[in-house]
């Protein structure tokens, strides 16, 4: 009884000298009179006090929110971490991200034309982070098609950057024991062109050996041999990435070697929103790292894929807007494929033998998309002979569904859409008159051959392949043009 009056006095007390807290000194009062509630209280002190983990694991979540920012304006010895205080090169940033292990951090990145630490030609992103390009010089307004944030090397970057890709995933975001995403990697309004760093024939319409149809092209045709051109890939990663990955509003043109090519163990992988254009190889190709076939799905949606260059001038293979490959699902919609040297969809790859369980669990699914003047709309595997199985469009609703479940609202872009317009029309022009010469030398009774048939070696000819036009230069800010183009479908204006 003592104690009661005791406590009823301090609280008394409390009202007089804090009026205002009244009503949070009866919520005392009532907690000081519930024992469960009491010793609720403070077993939750208890736990705060001794769980170190927790203490940490807060510290990680605050760091996650840092923002940097990056300007040519901006200083080398600067933090970066106001717009008033930005740092100059994007790769200290992403440096120092690395180093204070701040996964979740966002980049602003002015515009400007970033070649990574000393202007190697590359960045390599190691945490997951946030790289947000398209602002102005000051950081007052976003813009990415205003405020162009690139990455475009020249010729000068190819002693430094060649096994890298411009944008670089280092192995450290994979995990082989991850079953679900780790954290998230999003890349937002950054602008990649190869088209000064290539090797491309001269420009001259006169010699047929350059490629080159007329003289409103930059350049002759790219340059296949290897060397001296060099196979640098625009986005690609060391290992597989055991996370989420978003890349949008962004552009990739005159790609050697692939635009996009990297694997995704488990996770979410969005591409939207960008141009692709004037790629060797394939645009886009992702792998899935795992086994069973089931961690990783990719949504590809409302992107604009033109020019899709084979790997060679002989035209023989590769040449793909997007590649399906094995062990992941995908849905691909609301896109513009236009003009692929060799298809614009594949699903050549696939898994046989003891594997066929996990092939078949396997969903890829085509839908609202438009397509224009590819090789072909979707190229399949073989069905019984040795070619791929070319298909159109209007064939797509034949195909097995369990191939292609769904692919209602699919269609070939008429002539006069608008969307031909925002095209180059000479780089148009000159693909629409495509032409490949191949011509072969080869005489038996030559004395060469004479000689090496005595000796038993193998007779010898060659071959020469011309073509009016392969992966000439697309001009970077006529790629720009196509975003908007069409409403509803490929690359938008945001």
């Amino acid at each position: 009884m003592r104690q009661l009056r005791l406590l009823m006095s301090l609280f008394v007390a409390c009202v007089l000298v804090f009026p205002a807290d009244a009503q949070l000194l009866r919520t005392i009062k009532g907690v000081a009179n519930n024992p469960s509630v009491q010793k609720k209280v403070k077993d939750a002190a208890s736990e705060k006090k001794d769980d170190k983990s927790d203490s940490k694991q807060q510290q990680q979540t605050a760091a996650s929110g840092k923002v940097y920012y990056v300007s040519l304006n901006g200083s080398g010895r600067a933090d970066g971490l106001s717009a008033a205080t930005a740092k100059k090169e994007l790769q200290a940033v992403l440096n120092l991200i690395r180093d204070n292990k701040e996964d979740g951090a966002v980049i602003r990145v002015a515009e400007g034309n970033y070649l990574g630490y000393m202007n190697s030609g590359y960045i390599e992103i190691y945490n997951w982070i946030t790289l947000e390009g398209g602002w102005n010089a000051d950081f007052t307004e976003r813009n990415p098609l205003k405020y162009i944030t690139r990455i475009e090397p020249t010729q000068d970057q190819l002693g430094s950057n060649g096994s890298k890709g411009v944008i670089h995933i280092n192995r450290c975001l994979d995990d082989v024991m991850a079953k679900k995403a780790k954290g998230t990697l999003i890349i937002d309004g950054i602008h990649i062109n190869l088209g000064y760093e290539n090797i491309y024939m001269p420009a001259d319409p006169s010699d047929p050996r350059n490629g080159c149809p007329s003289k409103a092209f930059e350049t002759g045709r790219i340059v296949d041999a290897i060397p001296p051109q060099v196979e640098h890939k625009m986005f690609y990663s060391d290992g597989w990435i055991a996370g989420n990955v978003i890349i949008r509003n962004c552009s990739f043109v005159n790609g050697v070697c692939f635009a996009l090519q990297f694997g995704t163990r488990c996770g979410e992988v969005e591409i939207c929103n960008n141009v692709f254009i004037s790629n060797r190889y394939s645009a886009v190709r992702i792998n899935g790292g795992d086994k069973n076939g089931e961690a990783s799905h990719v949504n590809f949606h409302h992107n604009t894929v033109a020019f899709s260059w084979c790997r060679e001038k002989g035209m023989e293979d590769m040449g793909y807007g997007y590649e399906c490959m094995t062990l992941v699902n995908c849905d691909i919609h609301h896109n513009i494929f236009a003009c692929n040297n060799m298809a614009a969809i594949a699903r050549t790859h696939a898994l046989s033998g003891p594997d066929k369980p996990i092939e078949n669990k396997r969903v890829t699914n085509i839908y609202e998309n438009a397509f224009f003047m590819n090789a072909a709309d979707l190229q399949l595997p073989p069905t019984g002979g040795g070619k791929w199985t070319n298909v159109k469009v209007e064939q797509f609703e034949d195909i097995d569904e369990h191939t292609i479940p769904k692919v209602d609202g699919n269609f070939e872009l008429q002539k006069g859409d608008s969307f031909f317009e925002s095209l180059d029309q000479d780089y148009l022009q000159g693909f629409a008159t495509l032409k490949q010469v191949s011509s072969s030398s080869f005489n038996p009774n030559s004395a060469a051959n004479q000689y090496r048939a005595a000796h038993g070696m193998n007779m010898q000819g060659s071959e020469t392949i011309r073509v009016s036009m392969y992966g000439n230069r697309y001009n970077f800010d006529k790629a720009l043009r196509l975003f908007g183009a069409k409403s509803g479908y490929g690359a938008q204006r945001q």
